[in-house]
């Protein structure tokens, strides 16, 4: 029987916060899921290349991420990082792992790095 302390702890280990740079560079295998979790406006407004729009705030958000791959890495990211993070402890939860963006699409854009419209 696992403790509540014991699946906090197995979840925060299922998380790496990562910076632009890093993440940029993780992404550039072709079988990375990169997953933003922000709005569809936000989204259609830019976002990173071959990422998939899954709203962290809609009720069936965990749902719809059940389609991606347990096995492999999901790499998320918002505009600042904060929901990111909500949607990696949902994700590291149900036994992913998770690596977010620190500081979202706004540091991906402030160091430089190209955002698809």
């Amino acid at each position: 029987m696992t403790s509540v302390l014991g699946a906090c702890a197995q979840s925060a280990d299922s998380i790496r916060s990562v910076d632009a740079t890093a993440f940029e560079r993780a992404i550039q295998a072709d079988s990375v899921q990169v997953v933003d979790v922000r709005t569809a406006d936000e989204y259609a407004a830019g976002h990173i290349a071959h990422a998939v729009n899954i709203d962290v705030l809609q009720p069936a958000f965990m749902d719809s991420v059940r389609r991606l791959d347990r096995h492999r890495e999901v790499y998320v990211y918002c505009r600042s990082g904060k929901r990111s993070m909500t949607a990696a402890r949902q994700l590291a939860a149900a036994g992913y792992r998770v690596v977010n963006l620190r500081g979202g699409i706004i540091e991906w854009a402030t160091a430089g790095k190209s955002v698809v419209k």
